[in-house]
This record gives C-alpha cells, structure tokens and sequence, in this order.
C-alpha cells in the first residue's frame, strides 16, 4: 500500500523541483527525502523518478501519481476535520497567517470574537506574504491564512489549496490624479516577489510606462510617510489608507485589492477553521471599507 506521507513528498516535488527544495520544507535532509522516495518507487512497483545528474525529474507514471496523490490527500483532510467535528467544539491551537494590513487592522477584532466565542482555541499568528502561504499551507505550518489578490495579478492557483472570498477594497494613488500621470515621478512599491509590487508594475504598464521605482517598502504605514515626504508616489489598498498623514492626498483608482481565506483542500470543514472564517466575517462588517 502507498504511504501518503511519501505521496506528499511526491507531490511537492512536482511542485518545488528539487530534492533540496522539498527537504527544506519538510524540515529533512535530502538524504531522507530521497530515502523516502526510492522506498515510494519500491511501492509503487514502477519508476516515478528519472535521474541525471544532480537533477531529478518525474516520469510519467510519477505525475500520474502526483494526481492521484492529490485526492488522497484532500480526502485525508476532509477525514480529518470530520473527526475533530466529532470531538465537540474547536479546540487547541489554530495556525492563522496573515499579510501585514490584515494582520494589523482585522485580526485584532476577529482573534478577539474567536476566542470569546471558543476558549478552548488558542490561535497562533504568522505574517506572510500571500505568494508564500499555498506552500505552508501544504507544509502544514499554516491552517488557515488570509491572503489577497489584485487586479492585473492572475490569482495563485494550487490544486491542493482552496479560497474562500471575504471582501473587496478599493486602490489609492498618493499625490496624483491618474497612475498615467506619474510616468515621470520617483515610485514605492513592496518588494519585488510580492504580489503587491507586481500589481504596481502592470498597471504602470497598463498606463503606457515602467515606474522608475526607488524605495522598496512592505509596510503600508511606511509608504505614506515617504510619500507624504516626498520620496514618490505609491499604490496603496483602501484599508490602509484610512488615515493619510498631512502632505497625501488619495485618488481612488478603478482597481481592486480582494481577500480571501485560504486553507488545504478537503480541510475547509474542520470546525476551527470555519469557527476562523466566521470571526474573520464578524470582523469585516466593521472595517471602514
């Protein structure tokens, strides 16, 4: 019979390309990766790997098994949050990640619902950037995390994880009245790699021009205060932008920042995790969206 805790390793090396890479997700020496995937191929009775060199690829039979592994594994999370149902209401601890707006503005109110509601819970936070949490979620580090997507950024898609929407808001533009109209000016953005400073690129490219960016900031906070120093203009998302210090003027953009609650595939029903989604809806109701 086929191992799912190897068919996991299977499937996130179809994921991340490496044996190394797989290892240091699963916190193994890639030793012990290997290991584990030879004995998968003893299992399986066919080879799921080909091998030259240092490089290490999936043969057909391996993808076919990765497909396979996935429903496996989706069932055995839907097996799962069907036994902690059993056991009455969530209890024990909740692993939430969250980007840094979320983080400061709604987690507050909902981890207070949450555990007002359900004591027994005890919620753990982690902020993350929404490109990193599909592969904690399937590493098991996370439960449930808040994550976001953005027009002119095609959402992540992971057959292994599933989304929830939440809610929508809208994007600011500091000190000028249309993104075209700062061609020539100094930019903000997050770090490259974030979905964030992704946005900001293509709808300067939606405009006709690439930004000449010269801070890169991940705290929202942060980039008002640059701005309002004039250190250059940003793009900035409607819950972050509430207060602006003196010297920002905001001008509302036909874009949209959208959130949602994300967690593995199968394990949406755990009750936790809907105790989770209940409070992180509780909460929005009061955001000055």
């Amino acid at each position: 019979m086929l191992d799912p805790r190897k068919l996991h390793l299977l499937r996130e090396l179809a994921r991340r390309g490496t044996i190394a890479a797989v290892a240091e997700a699963v916190t193994f020496t890639p030793s012990a990766v290997s290991q584990q995937l030879s004995a998968l191929e003893r299992e399986a009775g066919v080879p799921l790997l080909e091998r030259t060199g240092r490089t290490v690829t999936l043969t057909p039979a391996g993808h076919l098994l990765v497909e396979h592994a996935q429903a496996v594994l989706e069932q055995l999370e839907r097996a799962s949050a069907a036994l902690a149902a059993t056991r009455g209401g969530p209890s024990g601890p909740l692993r939430i990640g969250a980007f840094p707006t979320a983080a400061r503005v709604l987690l507050p109110p909902a981890l207070a619902g949450l555990t007002g509601a359900h004591p027994g819970l005890e919620p753990m936070v982690a902020e993350i950037d929404p490109a990193d949490v599909s592969a904690a979620l399937r590493a098991g580090e996370l439960d449930v995390a808040l994550v976001h997507e953005y027009d002119f950024v095609p959402p992540v898609t992971d057959a292994s994880i599933e989304t929830e929407p939440l809610f929508s808001e809208a994007m600011y533009l500091t000190n000028r009245a249309s993104v075209a109209e700062a061609r020539e000016d100094a930019w903000i953005t997050n770090k490259p790699g974030t979905l964030c400073h992704t946005m900001a690129i293509r709808a300067c490219q939606a405009a006709g021009f690439e930004p000449r960016v010269r801070h890169h900031i991940d705290d929202f906070d942060t980039v008002l205060a640059f701005a309002a120093a004039g250190q250059g203009v940003a793009l900035v998302p409607r819950l972050a932008a509430t207060a602006p210090p003196p010297g920002v003027t905001l001008t509302r953009l036909p874009l949209s920042r959208r959130t949602l609650a994300a967690f593995r595939r199968g394990y949406g029903e755990h009750p936790a995790v809907r105790a989770a989604v209940a409070a992180f809806r509780a909460a929005i109701t009061r955001l000055p969206l």
